[in-house]
């Protein structure tokens, strides 16, 4: 049996005024993660640095130039390792331009705890990816420690 070598990915926890920008995910069954809310960011290309990675992710998604990436942790969880990333949101909501994805939304704490957030777009509430709500849900708890 051949052995899978484990897909590397960077995302961001984007966050602005106690709220974090969540991407509403195409849903299409042919994607991870489809019709939930999930994170910017994606594949790292074969000698990309996760940072690297993660800043040309959030321009080809969002047109987004994050002023600052801060690591957050880098886990692996089934075949995929993570680099998690959290970072500032410098501009309004209405100045991105959403590439990919079906919705994106700056989402409450309270949203991120029930697990489901309303979309404009798809008029309906949708579910945030388990992973994705469990990354938050740690994240949130990291910076109330602090």
């Amino acid at each position: 049996m051949t052995q899978t070598q484990p897909i590397s990915v960077a995302i961001a926890i984007i966050y602005q005024d106690g709220k974090y920008l969540m991407q509403l995910r195409d849903d299409l069954p042919t994607i991870a993660y489809p019709g939930v809310w999930g994170f910017f960011g994606g594949h790292i290309e074969p000698g990309e640095e996760p940072e690297a990675a993660l800043r040309r992710e959030l321009k080809e998604e969002i047109n987004y130039l994050s002023p600052t990436l801060t690591k957050f942790s880098s886990n692996q969880t089934g075949n995929y390792i993570r680099h998690i990333f959290s970072s500032p949101l410098t501009v309004s909501v209405s100045e991105l331009d959403l590439k990919e994805g079906w919705d994106l939304k700056l989402l409450t704490p309270k949203e991120i705890q029930q697990g489901f957030a309303y979309s404009d777009r798809a008029i309906a509430n949708k579910p945030l990816g388990d992973i994705h709500r469990q990354i938050m849900l740690n994240f949130m708890a990291s910076i109330k420690q602090c």
